[in-house]
C-alpha cells in the first residue's frame, strides 16, 4: 500500500481530536522520534514532506523523520541485492488513462490532475517509483487516494463557515518552523514538496476550520478510574516491561558520506561537551546550547525511558552499562556522535497501575474520540452525493 511520509500540514479536520493509535498504551515511554506511535528511524538529515491530504485522523506533530534520536533503524531500500531487485512486479505496458473527471461530491469535480498530483507525492514519499508498479497497484493506490480527496473535500465544505484569523494561520506556521534547526532548510523543505507559503497558509487555515468543526461534532464522555482499572485489570500483560533507562544524550550529527576530518572534528566537539558535563555544567543547557538534534532546544536532549531494544546497539549498550549519573565518553552511532547521561533505571516487572492510570485514560478517552469521528465522517459520507470515474482493471 502506498502511503506518504508524515508531514507537516495533513488536512484532516479528525486532526482536533488528537487521537492515539488504536492499541493498548505501553508502560514506558518511547523515544522521542517515536512520541506519536512507534515508527522506523530515518537518517537524521530527513525532514518531512507537505501533504495535500489524508484520510487518517492525525495530527500536525513534530516530524518523525527529522529526529536524530538514535531508534531501531532499518537498513535503505537502495541497499537491496538483486535478487531482490528481480523480485519486483513488471510494470504493465498499457498505461492507465484517468478520465478529466475521476469523481463528483455533491455536485463539484475531482480532477485527474488532483489525483496524479498526491499519487505522485504518495509514491515519492514510499520510496518507490510509479514505473515500477502494476496498473493493478496503481488503480489501487488511485482508489485509497480518491477516497481521501473525497473526504477531504465533504469536510472542507462542512467546515468552510468556521471562523480562522490569520493570526491563528500564523501561530500554526510558527509550530511548525520550530520542528526544523533553522528558516533556510523550512523554506528548502517547503520547495522541494512543491508547496509555497501562500498554499501553505491555504492549508493551514483549511486544517484549522476543519478541526474547529470535529470539536463541535464530537462529544465524548470522561473515562472513569473504574473503567480505567478494569482495563488494566484485562491487560495486564501489556503493562509488563522490560528493564528501562531514562537518559538524555547531545548528539553531534554526522551526514552519512562524512569524511575522517568530519568524524574526528564532530568527536572533538563530543568530547569536549563530555568533558564540561563531567566537570558539573548542567547537563540539559548544554544540550540545549550544543546539540545538533532537531527539537534538542526544546527537549533538552531528553530521551525519556526506553528499552534496550529500541536504541541502535551502540547507543543502548553505553547507555545500559551506565551509572546513574555518568556522562559517557563520546558514543558513535549512525546517526553521529553521542554524549549520554542516565538519570534513571526501572527493573523489569509489571508496572503497577497508579503508574499507568492517566496513560490508560487517555488511550480510553482517544479511543472513543477516535470511534465518534470515524461515525462522523461515516454519516458525512452517506448524506452526501458520490459519484467515482475511475476506469477498473483488466
Amino acid at each position: 500500500m502506498i502511503r506518504s511520509k508524515l508531514t507537516i500540514v495533513p488536512l484532516v479536520a479528525a486532526s482536533a481530536m488528537a487521537l492515539a493509535s488504536c492499541k493498548p498504551p505501553t508502560p514506558t515511554a518511547p523515544a522521542p522520534a517515536e512520541a506519536a506511535a512507534p515508527t522506523e528511524a530515518a537518517a537524521p538529515a530527513a525532514q518531512p514532506e507537505v501533504k495535500q491530504v489524508t484520510s487518517a485522523p492525525a495530527e500536525v506533530k513534530a516530524p518523525t523523520d527529522a529526529s536524530a534520536t538514535p531508534a531501531v533503524a532499518t537498513p535503505p531500500a537502495a541497499d537491496a541485492t538483486p535478487a531482490d531487485a528481480a523480485e519486483k512486479p513488471a510494470a504493465d505496458s498499457k498505461p492507465i488513462v484517468l478520465p478529466e473527471v475521476v469523481a463528483t461530491v455533491n455536485g463539484q469535480n475531482i480532477t485527474s490532475q488532483q489525483l496524479e498530483e498526491i499519487f505522485k507525492a504518495a509514491v515519492e514519499g514510499s520510496g518507490s517509483k510509479a514505473a515500477d508498479l502494476t496498473n493493478e497497484q496503481k488503480l489501487g493506490a488511485y482508489n485509497q487516494l480518491l477516497q481521501e480527496l473525497i473526504m477531504d473535500k465533504l469536510v472542507a465544505g462542512a467546515a468552510a463557515g468556521e471562523k480562522v484569523t490569520d493570526a491563528d494561520v500564523d501561530a500554526e506556521i510558527a509550530k511548525i518552523k520550530k520542528q526544523f534547526p533553522d528558516e533556510k532548510i523550512f523554506e528548502e523543505q517547503l520547495k522541494q514538496a512543491g508547496q509555497t507559503p501562500e498554499k501553505l497558509k491555504e492549508n493551514l487555515r483549511t486544517m484549522l476550520q476543519q478541526q474547529l468543526w470535529m470539536k463541535s461534532q464530537v462529544k465524548t464522555s470522561d473515562v472513569t478510574e473504574a473503567q480505567a482499572q478494569t482495563f488494566y485489570d484485562s491487560n495486564k500483560k501489556e503493562f509488563e516491561q522490560p528493564e528501562t533507562v531514562k537518559a538524555s544524550h547531545i548528539l553531534f550529527m554526522l551526514k552519512p558520506d562524512a569524511t575522517e576530518a568530519d568524524v574526528t572534528k564532530q568527536k572533538d566537539a563530543a568530547t569536549k561537551a563530555a568533558e564540561r558535563a563531567s566537570k558539573g555544567e548542567d547537563f540539559a543547557g548544554l544540550a540545549k546550547e550544543l546539540s545538533e538534534e532537531p527539537g534538542a532546544k526544546e527537549s533538552a536532549g531528553d530521551l525519556g525511558f526506553f528499552t534496550k531494544d529500541r536504541m541502535v546497539p551502540e547507543f543502548a549498550n553505553a547507555a545500559f552499562s551506565q551509572k546513574i549519573g555518568d556522562i559517557s565518553q563520546p558514543v558513535r552511532t549512525q546517526f553521529g556522535w553521542h554524549v549520554i547521561k542516565v538519570t534513571e533505571t526501572k527493573p523489569a516487572g509489571t508496572v503497577p497501575f497508579p503508574e499507568v492510570k492517566d496513560q490508560i485514560t487517555g488511550y480510553l478517552k482517544s479511543t472513543s474520540q477516535r470511534e465518534a469521528v470515524q461515525e462522523v465522517l461515516k454519516k458525512l459520507k452517506e448524506s452526501a452525493k458520490i459519484e467515482t470515474f475511475l476506469p477498473t482493471a483488466g
